[in-house]
Parts: structure tokens; sequence; C-alpha cells
């Protein structure tokens, strides 16, 4: 793989700042953010009271602040969330969409501005700039201000690639993408986020109960899988196993490796390995990430 730029300013972008802010995030999302120690970082689900994901996020403590990022789609429940939750507590939430851009390196070759573990973070000069780095499985993420962003873009020494090419990196690696493969009917298990996202030893937060109960006594119904099609196929088309209905399509890709694939949340009735139709063409369920 090449390793490219792409511009992804358009994230929501969060920070909490305060003498209660751990205590308090930590009561809000699926993972434990007491643990955080400056310099790392985790990945946390939201959820409804029925353990249904309102959204995701990735939360970077920087020591003065725990900087968030979130897909857009779900910033404003997230904001909501925070700010209706946060009266009583010495906590302030900080706007930062447009007051930050936001540029992610992806490829083998990006630039070790921080350390190995995903979501390690730091302050770091680049461009003349003070920067947020952030480690990702597929490179480093790079936040500045709004008005360093020229500078900081020029700074990096990789070509610019475009949120297509970033897609068919995130598919292959197996990784779903909330308001594409998640939405708020998705239970973080059934997606294979509880290692990720979820705590199982924190204490209360919105959702756990439901949430736990799957994890100790249940079995999700679905569960997320990669897809190999023989043609490119849209997003929502219905997977059919026989006459039954097994699941849709999430994200598709037209992988250079893969050809074309996506990743979908498929019923219990549909293994790996188990050829399914989906619109017309055939697709071969597999286990995700993609083998390379």
């Amino acid at each position: 793989m090449t390793t490219f730029v792409v511009d992804r300013s358009e994230r929501g972008k969060l920070a909490l700042t305060g003498a209660e802010a751990k205590d308090f995030l930590h009561g809000q999302v699926t993972n434990d953010i007491l643990r955080l120690e400056p310099g790392q970082g985790l990945y946390a689900a939201f959820l409804t009271n029925k353990g249904k994901m309102l959204g995701d996020l990735r939360v970077f403590d920087l020591g003065d602040e725990l900087l968030i990022d979130c897909e857009r789609v779900a910033l404003q429940g997230l904001f909501n969330l925070l700010h209706r939750t946060k009266l009583g507590r010495d906590v302030e939430l900080h706007k930062r969409t447009l007051q930050m851009a936001l540029f992610s390196v992806i490829g083998p070759d990006a630039p070790p501005l921080v350390g190995v573990g995903e979501h390690t973070c730091a302050r770091v000069q680049l461009g003349n700039a003070t920067v947020v780095a952030a480690r990702t499985d597929l490179g480093v993420d790079v936040f500045c201000w709004a008005e360093d962003r020229a500078a900081v873009r020029a700074a990096l020494d990789f070509p610019d690639g475009d949120e297509a090419a970033a897609e068919i990196a995130r598919v292959e690696s197996g990784r779903p993408r909330y308001g594409v493969d998640l939405d708020d009917s998705v239970i973080p298990q059934e997606a294979g986020l509880n290692e990720r996202a979820v705590s199982f030893t924190k204490g209360c937060y919105v959702g756990q109960e439901t949430v736990a109960r799957l994890y100790y006594r249940g079995k999700p119904n679905r569960r997320l899988l990669g897809v190999k099609l023989e043609e490119p196929a849209e997003p929502g088309t219905e997977l059919r196993l026989g006459e039954k209905v097994v699941g849709k399509l999430g994200s598709v890709v037209v992988s250079p490796e893969h050809g074309p694939i996506g990743l979908a949340l498929v019923r219990r009735e549909a293994s790996p390995g188990d050829t399914v139709q989906a619109a017309g063409t055939s697709a071969l369920i597999v286990e995700v990430p993609f083998a390379r």
C-alpha cells in the first residue's frame, strides 16, 4: 500500500476539561475512561437504555483535556448527551469540529509521531504548529487548529488520497463504520466490538444491563462478517440464503487485491463459507479482516 493523506476535518470533535471530566465521561460510554493515563486513548460507544448504539467515539487523554473524535452523523447526539448530563459536574464541554482540522495518514510509512499502540496520543510539533498525533490501526491521525491546517498538511510529505481509498483500507481491515454499517438498531456485540469498545469490569453506564446480559447469558442473532461479491452491489442490498434474508450490505468497495467486497451484519443462519445472493449476483460470506 502506498502511504497517503486524507483530509477528514469534517469529523465530529469535542473536548472535555475540568476536575471531573474522566469520571463524568466514564459514566456515559461503554469503555473504561478512568484507566486512561495522559498519552493513552481508547475506543467506545454510547448507547440507548436498551443497549443500542447511538454512536461510537475515540477518546484521547492529553493530560489537561479529553479530546473526543466521532463520526459527524453521531456528533449532535453525543453533544446533546454530554451537555444534558454534565449539569452539576465540574466539567466543561468544548466544540472543536470547526475549530480543529484532522488529517489521516494511512499506510506503512506513516510518520512515527507517536508510540506504536493504537490510540496512543501526544502533542507534538509539526509544520511549526502544535498538533495532536494519535496512532490508528492503519497509520496516524493528526489533529491541528484550523488556522494551522495548510502548514500542517505541507509538513506531511505524502500524496493526497481520498475517502474512497481510505474506505478500501478500512473495509479490508474489517472495521465497521457508524452510519454505514452500524446504526441505532445494533448492539456492540453484534458488530464484534466488545473487545475494542466495551469494559465488563467498570461501573454503570447507560445501556449496560442489556450489553452485559447478552455477553454473559445470550448469543447475538447476527454478527459482522465480510462479503466477497462476484459483482459490485449497492449498500443496503439484501443478502439471501435460499429464500431467507440473512442480512444486508453495509460498506461496499472494490479492493485492488480482493475485488468487490463489503461488510454486513449477518444472521446466525448464514456462516463463513456460505454463498448468498445479493441482487442477482453471488457472494461468499467470510470472516474479517479479509485475508491478505
